[in-house]
């Protein structure tokens, strides 16, 4: 019963974790400050540095940074391919 339960999570949480940034609008480059400043408050004290942060934004493609700015939580900002 336990396992069920589990596997059932499992697919629960993949689910979420696809759907999470379908609907998301790309972002231009052009948006990294405010794209930063929002994973900054979502990982907290879990956020990489700013230059770290910066490179990566600059590197990801719009449909990235759009996932990423619409992740409210850490485990969505990880579906993110930033």
């Amino acid at each position: 019963m336990l396992f069920n339960q589990v596997k059932l999570l499992t697919v629960v949480v993949a689910l979420s974790a696809i759907t999470a940034c379908g609907g998301a609008d790309p972002l231009p480059q052009s948006d990294c400050d405010q794209i930063i400043s929002h994973v900054k408050k979502v990982l907290g004290k879990f956020a990489p540095a700013n230059g770290e942060m910066v490179k990566q934004c600059k590197a990801a493609n719009d449909e990235a940074r759009g996932c990423a700015m619409a992740a409210q939580k850490p485990m969505a900002l990880s579906q993110c391919d930033f």
